[in-house]
């Protein structure tokens, strides 16, 4: 007899003792109170999640930074990130630094440990050829996390490469290397004062750039766009759109979205736009829609719950 087998007989046993009792959620109970170990597994973090294209602006504000994206089922973090002598805080402006707060403590670290949960190694992992990402219903989807550099770019690079090393040591990281991308649980991506022409002669490259939505065609910028650098091109919402949710959206408005995002398709970059309206919600919402109906792929959000939601 299997052990499903067995448990079911089990299951059906104890209810004929219960008749009153005798319904589904019953048994759930019943094997919760009794069988609890064969309702474990490794990877269960983030069990049921599903992940979504939803970005967590500043997700240092939340009360739990990261995984409380993470529970929302949140593919893209952002960590506004500074340097003073040495250490990388995060924090959106000076006055929120403390001691505590650095990308190591918020992100470097609870990643590890996430992604060492979701990477057992036993004898079913041993011949694994990549590693799992943090969404237990979807391994092979990374998560992406967006460094926006505060300070100076050039001198904060380093310091930055730097913290990932564990990461990278682990082979957790998204690379670029030998005209090969290889995605893997975590994409690093770099915007705010992230020095271009320095990320462009990253070899092997796992730092990305954030590119310019609007000015992927732009040949003064000297750079060919495609996701061996910029998996991602943003632009600010209200500079390149301007609607405000209210009324109607007009035809021009329209057209700036597809033309910035078909631009950002058509080599094979995903899209965001960033600073979208926060309220009234239902303006909040009329946009979120004609940004997808235009076919963002991102949805730039500060209250997860009504994104995930939407």
């Amino acid at each position: 007899m299997s052990v499903y087998s067995s448990i079911l007989a089990t299951v059906v046993f104890a209810l004929t003792l219960v008749a009153a009792k005798a319904t589904i959620g019953a048994g759930i109970e019943f094997v919760e109170q009794t069988q609890a170990r064969l309702l474990e597994y490794p990877t269960q973090f983030t069990q049921n999640i599903m992940p979504k294209m939803i970005h967590s602006h500043n997700d240092y504000w939340r009360d739990v930074p990261l995984l409380t994206a993470l529970s929302f089922g949140v593919a893209s973090v952002e960590a506004d990130v500074s340097l003073y002598n040495g250490t990388l805080y995060v924090g959106h402006e000076n006055a929120a630094l403390t001691p505590d707060r650095t990308l190591d403590s918020l992100y470097i670290q609870p990643l590890l440990k996430i992604l060492a949960r979701q990477n057992p190694q036993n004898a079913f992992t041993v011949n694994s050829t990549s590693p799992n990402g943090v969404f237990d219903t979807a391994s092979g989807v990374p998560l992406q996390l967006l460094i926006d550099v505060k300070t100076d770019g050039v001198e904060a690079l380093p310091f930055i490469l730097e913290a990932f090393q564990p990461l990278r040591e682990a082979g957790y990281l998204t690379t670029f290397a030998n005209g090969t991308l290889t995605t893997s649980a975590i994409t690093v991506v770099g915007t705010g004062n992230s020095p271009l022409e320095q990320v462009k002669a990253l070899s092997p490259r796992d730092y990305f750039f954030d590119a310019p939505l609007t000015q992927l065609t732009d040949p003064s910028l000297n750079t060919t766009w495609d996701p061996t650098l910029s998996p991602l091109a943003s632009t600010d919402y209200g500079t390149a759109v301007g609607w405000n949710g209210i009324g109607t959206i007009s035809n021009e408005q329209k057209a700036n979205i597809t033309r910035f995002v078909g631009e950002a398709h058509a080599l094979g970059i995903t899209a965001r736009f960033w600073d979208t309206p926060a309220w009234p919600v239902h303006a909040r919402e009329n946009i979120w829609k004609a940004l997808l109906e235009g076919g963002a792929d991102w949805l730039n959000a500060d209250d997860l719950a009504a994104a995930s939601s939407f």
